[in-house]
């Protein structure tokens, strides 16, 4: 933590940083409010100590300059006893909270404790409503995941700047976020962005915050997810989707640690680890001169590859059993037991989506059992295409057509089961998997191997 203390009494500054340093808390003093903003805008704090009172510009004044220029980190107004209205004028134009002179410095550590924490916390509910919120630890017992484990471990407690590379559906994300969880900084913010979900109009936006009236509909000012970060990790899905144009701000943000928001005339310092991923060959792209080759070495500082699951298919059985008790406890209903052919069925399958995808035949055949068993038939290896569902019917039917045709009469005088239309099949599974996603459709045509189009095509021909 690192606190600048802002007074123009040099004995008040010294004795602050002392007993400040007792706590374990890092800080630097300014004599003016001039000072102050200079040092603000250089380096990053994680709490600002300003006196009301201050040679030339006020204190008032400076924390209007700092709203001014987007310096965010919350300040704690020092008044003395006739200045109190003041202070109160301060709170309403961005102050946190205020002391009055003298005070007993332990309040003052309590106040500081509490105003970083409220703007971790509020930082981590801006960042969980704006970024995927993935809770996942790495599962696996085979040589090659205790091997990724191992290295993870040993650059954890480092800061240094890591590229994640691995096939679609591999588990990068969690793999970001074990590097994070076992960081010293497991406690601020992991902000995971997917550089290819944001609209390149965005992007700039999104990642590095804009100021009021920067662009048409910017009615205030908006954090980047770089600030959001504060001392975590942000984690750069996709990174080889980056358009060339912000590749290049990005390359800055790496060299310099500092940010431009849109629209902005200050650098805000940023102190966040920044991990990237791709599923992307970079060194291809940098050939056909899509990515820039000096970016690339900056994200590459450490590669953490990620095995595909066709090579550690020794862990399918730990993966199907987190799975499973992961999706039973969001649906709300019992584990179901395994028939015996299902482990061989899934140990015999390629998966070329990897982890993602068998976690998306799981969820399906969840939705398929009908018991409290999954069987062989439950397992749809045939990326969820509700037409395979279909197929017992019709080799019923087509029997009972050749034994009529053959003068077969086993079966011709028995009575069979009604068919069940394709549509009825489809609309069932359909309207299932919405059940179990709360109605997001994104996530339903996924389970299904569906398209997002296929669906609203379907429900709009359903009538619903």
């Amino acid at each position: 933590m690192r606190v600048l203390i802002v007074d123009d009494e040099k004995n008040i500054r010294e004795s602050l940083k002392k007993y400040l340093s007792l706590e374990g808390i890092e800080s630097e003093g300014a004599e003016t409010a001039e000072a102050a903003l200079d040092c603000l805008e250089k380096e990053s704090f994680d709490a600002v100590v300003l006196d009301l009172k201050l040679p030339g510009m006020s204190g008032q004044e400076a924390l209007e300059k700092m709203q001014q220029r987007g310096i965010l980190a919350p300040a704690i107004m020092i008044s003395a006893h006739g200045q109190i209205a003041d202070a109160v004028a301060a709170l309403k134009t961005g102050a946190r909270d205020y002391l009055v002179k003298p005070f007993d410095p332990a309040e003052l550590i309590i106040k500081i404790h509490a105003l970083v924490e409220n703007k971790r916390r509020e930082n981590v509910i801006e960042a969980e409503k704006r970024t995927a919120g993935l809770e996942e630890t790495f599962i696996g017992q085979t040589p090659a995941v205790k091997r990724l484990l191992e290295q993870i471990g040993k650059i954890a407690s480092t800061d240094v700047t890591v590229l994640i590379t691995g096939e679609s559906g591999t588990g990068k994300e969690v793999a970001a976020r074990e590097i994070h969880n076992r960081s010293p900084q497991n406690g601020e913010p992991f902000v995971a962005v997917n550089i290819g979900g944001i609209h390149e109009g965005l992007m700039e936006s999104e990642l590095f915050g804009h100021e009021k009236g920067s662009f048409t509909g910017a009615a205030g000012r908006k954090q980047g997810l770089f600030e959001l970060a504060g001392r975590g990790t942000i984690f750069l899905d996709e990174v080889g989707e980056m358009p060339m144009a912000l590749q290049v701000k990005l390359l800055r943000v790496l060299q310099e640690k500092k940010v431009r928001r849109l629209g902005g005339n200050s650098d805000i310092p940023i102190n966040a680890r920044i991990i990237s991923a791709t599923n992307r060959d970079l060194e291809v792209l940098i050939k056909e001169g899509r990515f820039r080759e000096d970016l690339y070495y900056r994200l590459n500082v450490f590669r953490l590859s990620l095995p595909p699951l066709r090579e550690r298919i020794e862990d399918i059985p730990l993966l199907t059993d987190h799975i499973l008790s992961k999706l039973c406890a969001r649906m709300g209903r019992a584990k179901p037991e395994l028939d015996k052919g299902v482990m061989e069925s899934l140990a015999a399958y390629p998966f070329p989506g990897n982890v993602r995808e068998l976690e998306n035949i799981l969820e399906r055949a969840l939705i398929y059992c009908g018991g409290n068993s999954i069987k062989t038939e439950d397992i749809d290896l045939h990326k969820g295409n509700p037409a395979s569902r279909n197929q017992g019917t019709c080799c019923m039917q087509g029997a009972a057509e050749t034994s009529t045709q053959t003068g077969d009469t086993s079966m011709k005088d028995k009575p069979l089961a009604q068919p069940v239309s394709m549509e009825d099949i489809e609309k069932k599974a359909i309207l299932e998997a919405l059940a179990r996603c709360n109605g997001n459709r994104t996530r339903a045509a996924e389970i299904l191997g569906l398209s997002r189009k296929t669906i609203l095509n379907k429900l709009k021909s359903y009538g619903l």
